[in-house]
C-alpha cells in the first residue's frame, strides 16, 4: 500500500481534475493542500466523488476563495474504495497535493 504524496498537478482553469482514485480494496487516509501561485485570488473547489464530476452532495469545498500565495487544506479525510479526489479553479498556476495512507480492507 501506498503512503505519502498520493497525487499531484497543477490546475487548468475551470476543469474538473481527478487526482486520486482510491484503489479497490482500499481505505485511504487522506489530506489534500492547494496551492494559489497567483499574485491574485482564485476560487476553488473540491470533490470527494464516485464519477469524473461531483455532485452537488460530494462537495466539500465550493468556490472558496483562496488568496494570492495563500493555502486551502482539507485534513483527516477517510476515503472508501473507487471515490475520486476531484478538484477545480477558475484560474490557472493553482498546485494540488494529496498525500496520505492506504490500508488495504
Amino acid at each position: 500500500m501506498a503512503s505519502g504524496v498520493l497525487g499531484q498537478v497543477s490546475l487548468a482553469a475551470t476543469t474538473y481534475t481527478s487526482l486520486y482514485t482510491v484503489p479497490v480494496s482500499t481505505l485511504t487516509y487522506a489530506n489534500v493542500n492547494i496551492s494559489n501561485r497567483n499574485a491574485t485570488s482564485v476560487v476553488v473547489r473540491v470533490g470527494l466523488s464516485t464519477g469524473v464530476t461531483p455532485t452537488n452532495a460530494q462537495f466539500i469545498e465550493y468556490d472558496a476563495t483562496i488568496e494570492p500565495n495563500g493555502i486551502l487544506e482539507r485534513s483527516g479525510l477517510v476515503l472508501e474504495q473507487d471515490r475520486r479526489v476531484v478538484v477545480y479553479s477558475d484560474t490557472s498556476n493553482v498546485s494540488v497535493s494529496v498525500y496520505g495512507v492506504e490500508q488495504a480492507v
